[in-house]
């Protein structure tokens, strides 16, 4: 009687997360009618030529992590989430990429940078460079460089630019304009002899003088600009925040000294410097912050970088916002911070679409690569994403939440018995969800993402592709690099472009 009792107070419960809506079969089927429509418009193809190209790029943004994300925007709006739609949900055509790395299963954000942006696949943890590289081998070089689709674009004079939420020297956004034999080599202090006796260029170094025309550098990571033990304008008295060139360069002076004459090259530090430029008398801008957490919220970024880039007509070329710090909470286990990124991110896409056309500007979206995350348990519906599944384990009778991970921090051992997360506040923005595989850090995943694609060609994004496609088709799409046989002059939008380059390039970093 008892297990009778609580079946139907589960029945009663589950009933009543059911709005009255779509107890109405007609709900669904006008929903389905609707999107029959919007689908059948899509046969109108958009063939225009590209004036601007916008990157996002979600760092470690994997299909659990939109899904999780898209809950989480939904349940900030008060609503139960399920039914919600992030910004990169409304674009029309969706493929999926496969993220593997030439060398690697499960890839890393070094290769596939260099697939996503240089259109080439590449070992794990070499940036911009051919598969014919080998990780930490300075010598195995030269030749083997590869460039990326910002080059493209500033071959053919358009304006570019990169924004991210992590350092601008990490993985992600180095792809764009550096070529080195490990990911890591961000000034020359981090490289071995070796490898400066060979001639090797940190990458620091090639930000400032590989394409020293970016006009829109936003990120983090200052100290790799700044001779070594030099105090940070920030933290004057915090050592690790010190400058670590060893050549005892200011890289910084060095990008300002390197623009032509007449033109103005501002550099910022801080959010409200950036806030308080007048960008119409700015031809270049870099900033850099030592690597906060977000060290340039991205809508006012993005808005002050379309706003640059948009100026004079030019294509904006973007590896756009990048969502780095992604990435990041999932490595500590930390699925709130990484599903609060993947959020603010999808608020950058969102204002980006309202400042653009679909009629010239290409917008993509997509991840590097996946994340061991998932979040499961049979749990209802509106359940808080953050929250418990409604049952216990039919093994150790404890609670577990809703979001695990399959390896990575969160693995614990009380007494000798799983953790009972009931004891610990599971809803905190530090929480380290439980994982099947103690690790110091969890690991990227091996499936494919989804790319999202909408404006001019953005139906050349279809199906399952190889990772290395994406920028050949936004290059297509927007004439510039190998394929130009189609393009024809007159058939470019008389509209200026109004926005600027990327997202994550605004890129996220892993």
């Amino acid at each position: 009687m008892k297990a009778l009792l609580l079946l139907l107070l589960a029945q009663l419960c589950s009933a009543s997360l059911v709005p009255e809506r779509e107890k109405d079969p007609e709900y669904w089927r006008r929903q389905a009618q609707e999107t029959l429509r919007n689908a059948l418009r899509l046969q109108r193809l958009n063939q225009n030529v590209a004036k601007n190209l916008i990157l996002f790029l979600g760092d470690g943004m994997g299909v659990s992590t939109v899904t999780a994300a898209r809950i989480l925007k939904g349940q900030l709006q008060h609503g139960q989430g399920e039914e919600s739609l992030l910004e990169m949900d409304k674009f029309p055509f969706v493929a999926l990429a496969k993220t593997y790395n030439t060398n690697a299963q499960v890839p890393d954000s070094a290769g596939t940078a260099t697939a996503y942006l240089c259109g080439v696949k590449a070992n794990e943890g070499t940036l911009g460079v051919s598969a014919g590289v080998t990780r930490d081998r300075c010598n195995t070089t030269k030749g083997q460089e590869v460039t990326s689709i910002l080059r493209w674009a500033k071959d053919a004079g358009e304006a570019v630019g990169i924004v991210t939420t992590t350092r601008v020297t990490h993985a992600t956004p180095s792809a764009a304009y550096a070529h080195s034999a490990n990911r890591d080599w961000y000034s020359d202090g981090e490289m071995p002899p070796d490898a400066l006796e060979g001639g090797c260029k940190d990458i620091a170094r090639q930000l400032v003088e590989n394409i020293p025309d970016i006009e829109v550098i936003l990120g983090g990571g200052r100290k790799y600009m700044f001779p070594k033990n030099a105090s940070d304008v920030e933290y004057p008295h915090e050592e690790k925040h010190r400058g670590t060139r060893l050549d005892r360069r200011n890289l910084v002076q060095a990008w300002q000294e390197a623009k032509p004459p007449g033109k103005v090259a501002k550099y910022v530090w801080h959010r409200r410097e950036l806030l308080a430029l007048n960008l119409s008398r700015v031809d270049f801008l870099l900033g850099e912050s030592r690597h906060p957490r977000v060290p340039w919220p991205q809508l006012g970024a993005l808005g002050g970088t379309l706003g640059l880039l948009g100026r004079g007509g030019r294509c904006q070329a973007v590896p756009g916002p990048s969502g780095g710090r992604i990435d990041h909470g999932h490595h500590e286990g930390k699925a709130k911070q990484a599903l609060h990124e993947a959020v603010e991110l999808d608020r950058a896409i969102g204002l980006a679409s309202r400042l653009t056309s679909t009629q010239d500007t290409l917008s993509v979206v997509t991840a590097d690569h996946s994340h061991v995350f998932t979040f499961g348990g049979y749990t209802p519906r509106g359940n808080p994403i953050f929250g418990l599944a409604p049952m216990q384990s039919d093994v150790d009778r404890k609670p577990f939440t809703s979001i695990l991970y399959g390896n990575g921090p969160g693995y614990k051992i009380v007494a000798g018995e799983r953790e009972n997360v009931s004891a610990v506040d599971f809803a905190h923005a530090d929480y380290q969800a439980q994982s099947a595989v103690p690790l110091r850090q969890e690991t990227h995943g091996g499936e494919d993402v989804a790319v999202f694609a909408r404006g001019p060609m953005a139906h050349l994004l279809h199906g399952v592709h190889e990772q290395n496609y994406i920028p050949h088709a936004m290059a297509y799409a927007a004439c510039i690099g190998s394929n130009r046989g189609h393009c024809n002059a007159a058939a470019r939008p008389a509209t200026p472009l109004l926005l600027p380059f990327l997202g994550l390039l605004l890129l996220l970093l892993c």
